[in-house]
């Protein structure tokens, strides 16, 4: 019995995989510039301000165009990334200074980060991510694919709302007063929402021409919206095992 030739598989569209790129890379450099705490006029936030709104915007191309399933393999790939950069980081601050690095003290000070913020910053993700293309999706359906300002908008409202109030509250309570925390996650959430307004036009612009040239608009109507997919992954398993 001659064997039968496996099924070709569609290979990845490239301009998924550089926006999939470029949402986690977003993703990892907030992460290591945000030890720095910045003053925007009247605001008070960490500097990942400059880049971090940018992985929302991303992380909505990807659930507008492509659907909240791919967006979510993003959003694990992105946990699983910024892992990986903080473990090795805490290698490399390990590792025996040179006699002539004088700066091995500056080095370990900026850029490590206490097991409490790592994993402050890791449930402030995912919260914050799956909300945010959860609402996207659904609102998506709800709208019937008009109004795209209503869905970006909409969806970082409660994602970054839930971001920053788990990150601020995890990483600080007990070691700064309720009342300065509340004032950094207010600061911290009107400027990612601004950025998002402002970044509005650029979002229609990505969306409308990666619709064009991939052909592709999924609409989330009988997706399953679990963060973990259970039942994707049971299948996967006996495909590997056969």
């Amino acid at each position: 019995m001659t064997a039968q030739p496996a099924p070709a598989r569609r290979a990845p569209s490239p301009l998924l995989i550089v926006v999939a790129a470029l949402f986690v890379a977003s993703l990892v450099t907030s992460n290591i510039i945000a030890v720095k705490v910045a003053t925007l006029g009247p605001f008070t936030a960490p500097a990942a301000i400059v880049i971090f709104p940018l992985a929302y915007l991303f992380g909505d191309v990807l659930t507008e165009v492509w659907g909240y399933a791919v967006a979510r393999a993003v959003i694990w790939s992105g946990f699983l990334a910024n892992i990986v950069v903080v473990l090795f980081i805490a290698a490399a601050i390990a590792l025996p200074a040179d006699s002539h690095y004088a700066d091995q003290a500056a080095y370990a000070r900026i850029l490590s980060q206490s097991p409490r913020l790592v994993l402050a910053s890791l449930a402030a993700y995912l919260m914050g991510e799956f909300l945010n293309a959860f609402v996207l999706a659904r609102l998506k359906v709800a709208t019937r694919g008009r109004f795209l300002w209503t869905r970006t908008i909409g969806s970082t409202l409660v994602g970054q709302g839930v971001d920053s109030a788990v990150f601020i509250s995890l990483a600080f309570a007990g070691s700064q007063p309720w009342s300065l925390l509340l004032v950094i996650i207010r600061d911290v959430w009107l400027l990612k929402v601004a950025y998002e307004v402002v970044a509005t036009p650029v979002t229609y612009a990505i969306v409308t021409a990666l619709k064009r040239i991939e052909g592709v608009d999924v609409y989330d109507r009988d997706t399953r919206f679990a963060p973990i997919p259970l039942p994707a992954l049971r299948l996967a398993g006996r495909g590997a095992a056969r």
